[in-house]
């Protein structure tokens, strides 16, 4: 066994070492699932970043750029970024307040149960295939660093995030998310200080970028396609529960929207360096048949031994931060939306087991989806999009508007996923646009209706 690869296994068993440690604080649901509601500003701005900057915006970010360079089209990590700045200036606060345990907890109460369970049906798919993303670069990262098969690679990786996850639950992921994310900022540093060394210095680092990957406009994509690109990550990302969830945790709305405000500036500075690294590897390094691989193999040929160390570390970081949020979502989403509803007065013990058997079950769901996967981008590209058009719409007017009911939320749900499914299908350039719009509309038809109803009722 590879010294590198000892090296990275002692790092991934140590965070499971402190998820454990952690997990010893857990007595109740809202501790599992929401760390006791408790989180500072360190801790919850840290956990946003880290479990945002997940593969994608490392391996899938630089690799789009190596292979397209940066233009308007770019989306990583400038559309993610702005994502979390819009969920803190617009929906931070008023999510707080609602003392929420899931998002499909507010529309449960705004619209109807059979609204949430739908909900909850909806979120869960997108969760899984994140995680499934994650564990899949995950598996590329080993197979690079240490030259071990992928498959290997990503069941070392299911195995040890499943144990410190389903023990320690959101306390324990924010925790070892805040050490991962150092972890990050320190490996890419590192790998950007000597990629730009190595080739002489800023000004000959710049010199090698070439001309054709630094333009404003593809001529290939028009507005509604630009467009498209843009709302996919900012307006189908702020309803992802991994997001709320941290929001919901803080300990009070100031700490709320301020982590929020600050997780998503750190992410956009963060998220420069892959994109710098990946123009810089269209010079270095042409002609890459992987266009992901352009990280790994840039730390490869520019770094020192150590330095390669602290750079595959820092993916991982990445990786394990991102991961085990979302089996940790999509265990509470299977556990408190759509399991506990069923049972008569469950005692916390038994809430607790259901959350932590959901980690497990997801978790092998995830990994058998990353066995089958080709690539991180386009997964994470469907988990922002698949169904996310009228989980947006629910949010926006069931929290600054008192329109609509259980028709109106049932119906945009399902026209969101459906007309998304169409358009995708059908090959057109919007299809979460045409989505959106069809949700609204919707929504909107419906709601007189639903008005009516109360109306009468009263």
């Amino acid at each position: 066994m590879s010294p590198l690869l000892l090296a990275l296994l002692a790092y991934v068993l140590g965070q499971l070492a402190l998820g454990v440690a952690v997990s010893r604080r857990i007595r109740t649901e809202d501790d599992y699932l929401l760390a006791g509601r408790r989180m500072g500003p360190l801790l919850a701005c840290g956990t946003i970043f880290a479990t945002w900057f997940g593969a994608e915006t490392c391996l899938g970010s630089a690799g789009a750029v190596y292979a397209d360079g940066v233009s308007l089209a770019t989306s990583e990590p400038f559309a993610y970024g702005l994502c979390i700045l819009f969920l803190g200036l617009v929906f931070a606060a008023r999510l707080w307040k609602l003392g929420l345990v899931t998002l499909a907890d507010h529309f449960r109460t705004r619209y109807s149960p059979a609204v949430e369970r739908a909900a909850a049906l909806l979120m869960i798919p997108t969760s899984l295939l994140w995680a499934a993303a994650q564990i899949h670069a995950f598996g590329q990262v080993l197979a690079s660093a240490a030259g071990i098969a992928p498959t290997l690679g990503i069941t070392l990786a299911t195995g040890i995030v499943l144990v410190y996850t389903a023990f320690g639950g959101l306390l324990a992921d924010a925790v070892t998310d805040v050490v991962q994310g150092a972890c990050l900022v320190v490996g890419l540093v590192v790998i950007l200080v000597g990629v730009v060394g190595a080739a002489g210095g800023p000004g000959a680092a710049l010199a090698r970028i070439p001309e054709e990957h630094l333009a404003l406009l593809p001529d290939d994509l028009s507005l509604l396609a630009l467009l498209e690109t843009w709302c996919v990550p900012v307006l189908g990302s702020v309803v992802a529960q991994e997001l709320i969830v941290r929001v919901c945790a803080a300990r009070s709305v100031r700490v709320a929207r301020g982590a929020a405000l600050a997780g998503g500036g750190l992410y956009l500075l963060i998220g420069l360096i892959p994109v710098a690294l990946g123009l810089l590897g269209a010079g270095l390094l042409p002609g890459l048949e992987e266009p992901e691989q352009i990280l790994p193999e840039l730390a490869r040929a520019h770094l020192s031994t150590l330095g390669y160390a602290l750079f595959a570390g820092a993916l991982v970081s990445a990786i394990l931060s991102t991961v085990d949020s979302t089996l940790l979502v999509c265990a509470s989403l299977a556990s408190h939306d759509l399991v506990l509803p069923l049972l008569r007065a469950p005692d916390e013990r038994l809430k607790l087991r259901l959350a932590r058997s959901g980690v497990v079950v997801f978790g092998l769901l995830a990994f058998l989806l990353a066995l089958r996967s080709e690539g991180v981008a386009d997964l994470v590209e469907l988990a922002s999009s698949l169904g996310s058009s009228g989980l947006f719409v629910l949010l926006v007017f069931g929290l600054f508007t008192r329109l609509g009911g259980q028709a109106s939320g049932l119906g945009a749900l399902a026209s969101g996923l459906g007309v998304f499914l169409w358009a995708r299908a059908a090959g057109s350039e919007a299809p979460f646009l045409t989505s959106l719009a069809a949700s609204a509309a919707v929504f909107l038809l419906l709601a007189p209706q639903a008005k009516a109803r109360s109306a009468g009722g009263d």
